[in-house]
């Protein structure tokens, strides 16, 4: 549990209103001392590390941060490929503190949150936690299984007990409300349901190798490594492979290690400047020129900002094809 030190970072100086909110986050390590015999590869670990965050708010602010960290958690688990996600409201425990004025005020602002997003809840009752109710994001992975990871919890209590205030229009001291959020939960966790997700078959933009270039004989290594700093400027993870093997040793190497795109170079590519293409399940893609292969890359990739970032690429590719070779002759 890593709270208190939130709270440390919150008291070291004075905040007012105008401050709010505040929002801090880390990736903390917490350590739990797990059976042995409860330890799964990366789903559960005794050492791992937590992507927790506090904001700090006015009672005002609470409704508007619980949507926006709503809809910031259901993003991100949509970008990672989840689209079935379950989310499950805890109410308070048999053993809480607080007044039950302050657990209705928490609990409804909860239930408001999920009523503005249209999001149908399923009642947990009783599985809050000590010091306020919470949400809890439940994702389905391709086999149906579920994982509970990301959580929401609103917190009037612990600024009570470890006396936070922040002064108010009026010059008053107030006591700042603390929402608890963590979306992935354990990181490591994290991964673990990725992998098992998509079999180890990521999607192009979290592979941390994209493309492999492989020559066929090493006339072609000068080429390529041109042409491999043409991707790497522009944020593909791109790695060559100009290992004296023969190109159907290389092809299965990299396709046994799931990269999701294989370019093979022979005298034919680098006469033409372009590259031969293959995907990862072995389907030949066809023979492109460099700016066709990345726009390819990148259209799978599926970054955002795919447009801006080529609307001069022609220009940038014969600059650095003509810097590249200057270098060599020099």
């Amino acid at each position: 549990m890593n709270c208190p030190g939130s709270v440390l970072l919150y008291q070291h100086d004075l905040k007012s209103y105008r401050d709010l909110p505040i929002r801090m986050s880390e990736f903390g390590k917490v350590h739990r001392y797990e059976p042995s015999g409860a330890l799964h590869g990366l789903l559960r670990v005794r050492h791992f590390t937590q992507d927790d965050a506090h904001i700090y708010c006015t009672p005002e602010q609470m409704l508007t941060e619980c949507i926006e960290a709503i809809k910031l958690t259901l993003d991100v688990y949509h970008q990672f490929g989840f689209e079935d996600i379950d989310v499950k409201l805890s109410t308070r425990p048999a053993h809480r503190i607080g007044s039950d004025d302050i657990w209705d005020l928490l609990e409804n602002t909860l239930i408001d949150a999920l009523k503005e997003l249209d999001i149908v809840a399923q009642i947990n009752e009783g599985e809050g936690a000590f010091y306020g109710p919470k949400l809890e994001f439940v994702m389905r992975d391709a086999i149906g299984r579920e994982w509970q990871c990301g959580t929401l919890q609103v917190d009037m209590n612990l600024p009570e007990r470890f006396d936070l205030h922040y002064i108010s229009e009026t010059g008053e001291k107030k006591r700042p409300v603390m929402i608890h959020r963590a979306l992935f939960g354990s990181l490591e966790r994290f991964i673990g349901i990725l992998l098992e997700h998509y079999a180890g078959k990521l999607p192009v933009w979290l592979m941390p190798v994209q493309l492999v270039i492989c020559t066929i004989s090493s006339e072609q290594t000068e080429y390529v490594s041109q042409v491999v700093n043409i991707f790497r400027h522009y944020g593909v993870r791109v790695e060559m492979d100009t290992r004296s093997e023969k190109i159907g040793y290389k092809i299965r190497q990299h396709t046994l290690k799931y990269v999701p795109f294989i370019a093979i170079v022979g005298d034919k590519e680098q006469q033409s400047k372009t590259l031969t293409l293959r995907s990862q399940n072995g389907k030949p893609l066809g023979t492109f020129t460099i700016i066709e292969a990345m726009n390819k890359l990148i259209q799978d990739c599926q970054r955002p900002d795919k447009d801006a970032r080529f609307r001069t690429i022609q220009d940038a590719i014969d600059t650095l094809l003509t810097d590249a070779v200057s270098d060599t002759h020099a």
